[in-house]
């Protein structure tokens, strides 16, 4: 069901983009693309640094925008820290660049339906820089259907949740268990050592390597709050290593007919085929766009196996954590993530390109087409 909120003024609309959000933006600036009046959709970038080309940035901005097709139209909102008027200071806090997107908006045919600026102490659009408002009436605004933004930051909500030192203990026993059993697999019961002394249950875990495609699609529906130790240590372990975990990703973001067509892709390319071009296009956000549901769920279950995961081992749950999350648009968690996954280990490949991607400010090609 869609909720439809009319915007009465600069301060009604302006009191809804934490909530379209869902949190409360710092030292950011936030898009919201609109067609025929309508908004499209919400992206939040960091401030430019100081000293930043602003009509570099500016150019930025508005390519962002016209990547939307249906858009015709923006609001721009600066969250900035400081003053209102900075003392010594002409204008608002990055007037410079407001009048730059002003500019680069008039020559794309772009209508400007906002430009405001929020400071520590006031708001004010740039459009009357004297005019000074206050952030009270901000939170007086109604938004009937629509929720509560949460209390942190853009960088909120991307703790692990807590887990128990017990289950901790009993994933991690598990964990040796089914890396002892994949190299029994590997290298065969007769060159790999004598079988009795590797845990069975971790064995009989690892059946589901049989069919990856099917397992990664069965996690979905488990309950993340009561995790199976052996079934969260053969997630882990195949989140540890890239040919599973591709598997996976696939599944999670095109269902099973990608994830049956990944395991035989991957098998081709093991032996010596190319890799299809059609399948890494999707793990690098190009093609349908994916249902965001099973995106959440995956995000939400590959959480928790990084927690329950010992701290040395979690940089693949880690890193996919940063990809999902990528996937959803959400690039600052998946900064978040990514990094986390260096500090363990600092060469993990897919840790780095989501670093590099999020640096470059590359989202999805999906992130710019609405849903259907």
């Amino acid at each position: 069901m869609t909720t439809i909120i009319t915007a009465a003024n600069a301060a009604h609309f302006l009191s809804l983009v934490p909530r379209l959000l869902g949190f409360r933006p710092r030292r950011s600036l936030v898009l919201v693309p609109f067609e025929a009046g309508r908004s499209l959709g919400t992206m939040r970038l960091d401030l430019p640094p100081d000293g930043a080309e602003t009509e570099r940035v500016a150019s930025d901005l508005i390519g962002l925008v016209c990547r939307i097709a249906d858009a015709d139209g923006f609001a721009l909102v600066a969250y900035a820290d400081g003053p209102l008027h900075p003392p010594g200071e002409e204008g608002l806090p990055h007037s410079g660049l407001a009048a730059a997107l002003s500019d680069r908006a008039d020559a794309c045919g772009l209508h400007v339906v906002h430009m405001l600026c929020v400071a520590e102490d006031a708001w004010g659009a740039y459009s009357e820089p004297h005019t000074t408002h206050d952030l009270d009436e901000l939170d007086a605004m109604p938004a009937e259907g629509m929720p509560r933004p949460s209390r942190g930051d853009q960088t909120s909500g991307t703790r692990l949740p807590s887990v128990e030192a017990a289950e901790r203990e009993r994933v991690a026993l598990a964990l040796t268990g089914v890396r002892s059993a994949t190299q029994l697999l590997r290298a065969g019961a007769a060159e790999g050592g004598d079988p009795r002394r590797v845990d069975p249950l971790a064995i009989a875990a690892l059946d589901v390597l049989d069919d990856l495609p099917a397992f990664f699609e069965a996690s979905l529906g488990w309950d993340t709050g009561s995790l199976d130790a052996y079934a969260a240590a053969t997630l882990s372990w195949c989140l540890s290593q890239p040919p599973a975990r591709d598997v996976g990703l696939l599944e999670w973001v095109g269902g099973r007919e990608i994830g049956d067509r990944a395991v035989d892709a991957q098998l081709r390319w093991e032996a010596g085929h190319t890799y299809p071009t059609e399948l890494g296009m999707r793990v690098w956000g190009e093609g349908p766009r994916p249902d965001p549901e099973r995106l959440l769920r995956a995000l939400a279950l590959v959480r928790r196996i990084a927690a329950v995961t010992p701290r040395g081992s979690r940089a693949g749950a880690l890193a996919v954590c940063g990809w999902l999350s990528w996937t959803l648009g959400r690039s600052t968690h998946a900064d978040v993530y990514a990094r986390r996954a260096l500090k363990i280990d600092r060469w993990h490949g897919l840790a780095r390109i989501i670093v590099a991607l999020t640096a470059a400010g590359h989202l999805p090609d999906w992130a710019f087409r609405p849903a259907a």
